[in-house]
């Protein structure tokens, strides 16, 4: 049953990359990555008393070349990384994006820093390669006392 499933999978996908390179479109693949860090002691800079924040929930929105607007939504892995990816036909590839920050679900460190509310960028990464958007970072509404 199981071999039966596979093979029925992996047949549609070699039918759907035969349509995809019998049309003549050439393939691009785009990635955004980015990191939300918590900066603990709200002295701007990333230090040992910081961390990665988990779960917190970017929005990337791009224009494409043809015009179209894509919005994309993502959450930060447990290395407070966040991925988006797309592979779609060169003519329609991103030309420019707005990443921002929506929310952090980290109980103390959930204010964002107002300086970080979206990064814009042009998009011309050539295929298969990434962009690196700089962190966003929040904080403590109180600096703990250490600091």
């Amino acid at each position: 049953m199981m071999d039966s499933l596979m093979s029925k999978l992996v047949m549609g996908l070699v039918v759907v990359v035969a349509i995809f390179e019998a049309s003549g479109v050439d393939a691009w693949t785009g990635e955004i990555r980015g990191r939300v860090v918590c900066d603990v002691c709200a002295d701007s800079s990333i230090g040992p008393e910081d961390h990665v924040l988990e779960g917190a929930e970017v929005a990337v929105l791009c224009i494409t070349k043809s015009g179209e607007v894509v919005n994309y939504q993502a959450f930060t892995n447990t290395k407070g990384v966040y991925t988006v990816a797309e592979t779609m036909p060169e003519s329609e590839r991103w030309d420019a994006c707005l990443a921002r920050p929506i929310s952090s679900f980290h109980t103390s460190c959930n204010h964002l820093n107002q300086a970080n509310n979206g990064i814009k960028f042009s998009y011309n990464r050539p295929s298969g390669y990434f962009h690196a958007v700089k962190p966003f970072v929040y904080r403590h509404q109180y600096a703990p006392s250490y600091c």
